[in-house]
């Protein structure tokens, strides 16, 4: 009794200023260890020490939430989707729980404005943003418990920021559709390094083509090598989906290929499920140079 007039005591004192207001804004009730929210948006860059000369950041917390999340989200599908395989079960929370579907709805948690980290780090490609997210799901956890986490991951997160059945359908891996396609049609494809070079902020930057028979598909730029590969990949599809012309070249280039028996195939078509233009993220995939083997 005494412990929560406490609390209440505290968070009447307390719950209009900062983070207080800011945190029930984004989770809707007041925490009452406050001090494993701020860690929870500590980057390791701005790391402090403790009274016991131990350094704290969010890495931790980061570990917790990563894997309570998987839970939840797990236990969500599964109930979503009641007549779906483990297969469709397990891509669906990956895409759900990858770094830059985190990092996105991080920031539009406004979590971008409350993490602390060094000025000199960029937040280019390391998703600092959603790695906060999983550090305050961890201080959830540990504040509120396990109910209040998973009401946290359904109402906020899935309900405000993620179409489930939107999620469900859509390609994240375009460079595996891409190597599977061509392996299908027996057309080998490379995935050849243009140039590197390094932007403003003195990040590597990569530009990746995507060649078929001499011809430039796709192209793609990114921070990883990976990346612009996904993004070369994206492109190259689009082109496969909708370019009539170059169908009706690569139909040919197939023809050129098979003997008289299946001279008049044509070549086999991607799936309808990668046809859209999507504004999907990149995914880490094994990196490859040369594929159709």
């Amino acid at each position: 009794m005494f412990t929560q007039l406490y609390k209440w005591i505290r968070l009447l004192k307390n719950k209009n200023k900062e983070p207080y207001s800011s945190l029930y804004k984004i989770l809707n009730f007041y925490p009452d260890n406050i001090h494993l929210y701020e860690q929870a948006f500590l980057h390791k860059s701005s790391s402090v020490e403790n009274g016991d000369g131990k350094w704290l950041n969010n890495e931790r917390l980061e570990f917790l939430g990563d894997a309570i999340l998987d839970a939840v989200v797990a236990d969500i599908v599964y109930k979503c989707f009641q007549n779906k395989r483990e297969g469709f079960l397990t891509n669906t929370r990956s895409k759900i729980v990858q770094r830059e579907t985190l990092n996105g709805i991080a920031v539009e948690l406004g979590l971008d404005k409350m993490v602390v980290y060094s000025a000199k780090l960029t937040s280019h490609n390391n998703h600092l943003y959603g790695n906060a997210l999983e550090a305050l799901i961890g201080a959830i956890y540990l504040d509120q418990g396990y109910k209040t986490c998973y009401k946290f991951v359904q109402d906020v997160i899935i309900r405000q920021h993620i179409n489930l059945e939107t999620i469900a359908r859509k390609e994240v891996n375009f460079k595996s559709n891409l190597i599977e396609w061509s392996q299908k049609n027996k057309l080998e494809i490379s995935f050849d390094l243009i140039e590197s070079f390094v932007d403003n902020e003195g990040n590597p930057v990569f530009q990746t083509g995507i060649i078929l028979s001499d011809t430039q598909i796709g192209v793609g730029i990114g921070y990883s090598k990976k990346e612009s590969q996904q993004n070369a990949a994206r492109m190259a599809i689009k082109k496969l989906r909708t370019d009539r012309e170059f169908q009706q070249f690569v139909s040919e280039l197939k023809k050129k290929q098979t003997d008289e028996s299946t001279a008049g195939h044509e070549f086999e078509e991607l799936p309808e499920e990668v046809a859209g233009d999507s504004e999907q993220e990149t995914v880490e995939v094994e990196s490859v140079s040369t594929v159709g083997n």
